[in-house]
């Protein structure tokens, strides 16, 4: 008779071998989809979120870098401490410093008071640093000093402050060009990029952009009382597919909601969407150049097309602020004032009764 080995013979053998270790549940509260891409990026901050180390998120602007990042300090030690959001690239850079690190009273003109710095806020949790890359070289090294020895003084200061945080940063900035071009500091660089996350565009994981906008949809019933949910017809998920978001899921947001105010009917349908996302999907209207040929578009209204999208996607995603979208579209605000009268391009909202 063979007789099964007990649990101290095993262990006496050296064959008793250790459990694997269980993944611990990862609360990604506010994150939706489910693509290869997001999967990946949730399980790094997963294992990311057990340690103190300093990461970097990188990607283009829209793609959700502050919602992982506040996943990460939701699920980490540090969960019950403060996480304190700066955006680097909103501040004007004579002003980041003190924003960082606080100043004394009298310090410069205008400090009529003392006043406590976003490091010195962040104490015992985290401080998210947004747009790193379009810090001042001369506040670079500053902060360097201040990640490295988690300890500053106050602009105006004597006195040595320390701190216990975790740093997290983001960008949506080529951080490596940057170092080439001598507008970023490559001992900064990797101090902040121990632990690398890239957050793919939505056009590069399309399987999550209706589960988004359901999420969006969602939120809007839980945030507006007596709100319905609407039904996408296959002819918006259509549509909704074929785009490329440029501006990420913040512009997949911010669709979602305009339509689902201003369409009064349960369904949405393809006719409730913006031109510049009907032109992209549409065979008859669509500038690109298998359409130029196959629909018989001529060279200049292809043209004249693509850049009436261009403008009234800059100037949706700025508010109809014409100074902002002529800095996003790169050009003189005087030329594109001239282009929107020129191509009678109105918002969407603005109809024969107005």
């Amino acid at each position: 008779m063979i007789v099964a080995p007990t649990s101290a013979v095993k262990e006496e053998a050296g064959i008793n071998h250790a459990p694997e270790p269980e993944k611990t549940e990862f609360n990604r509260a506010g994150i939706a989809g489910g693509s290869k891409g997001l999967i990946k990026v949730l399980d790094m901050a997963r294992k990311v979120s057990k340690s103190d180390s300093s990461v970097l998120i990188t990607g283009e602007s829209g793609t959700g870098k502050e919602l992982i990042a506040k996943a990460i300090h939701n699920n980490s030690s540090r969960q019950n401490g403060p996480m304190v959001v700066i955006n680097c690239g909103a501040i004007p850079g004579e002003l980041l410093e003190s924003e960082l690190f606080g100043h004394e009273k009298g310090a410069f003109t205008g400090a009529h008071r003392s006043r406590t710095g976003r490091f010195e806020i962040a104490d015992k949790g985290t401080i998210f640093l947004d747009e790193i890359g379009d810090m001042s070289p001369e506040l670079q090294v500053k902060l360097l000093r201040a990640i490295q020895e988690r300890r500053f003084e106050r602009v105006g200061g004597t006195t040595t402050i320390e701190v216990d945080i975790r740093v997290i940063s983001a960008t949506n900035k080529d951080l490596p060009r940057a170092i080439k071009e001598g507008l970023f500091r490559e001992d900064l660089y990797y101090r902040l990029n121990v632990i690398p996350i890239h957050i793919l565009p939505l056009r590069e994981r399309k399987e999550d952009i209706l589960s988004l906008a359901d999420y969006f949809q969602n939120s809007l019933s839980k945030r507006v009382k007596g709100y319905q949910v609407k039904i996408f017809s296959e002819s918006i998920k259509k549509a909704l597919l074929s785009y490329d978001w440029p501006g990420n899921i913040r512009e997949l947001e911010n669709l979602i909601e305009r339509i689902s105010v201003l369409v009064e009917g349960r369904t949405i349908e393809l006719h409730d969407l913006p031109e510049y996302i009907t032109n992209n999907s549409s065979q008859n209207t669509c500038a690109s150049v298998a359409s130029v040929f196959n629909n018989g578009i001529g060279f200049n209204q292809a043209v004249d097309q693509y850049q009436s999208s261009l403008i009234r996607h800059a100037l949706d995603e700025t508010g109809w602020v014409k100074a902002r979208a002529a800095e996003l579209l790169k050009m003189n605000r005087t030329t594109l004032v001239e282009k929107i009268k020129k191509m009678n391009i109105v918002p969407e909202s603005q109809g024969p009764f107005f």
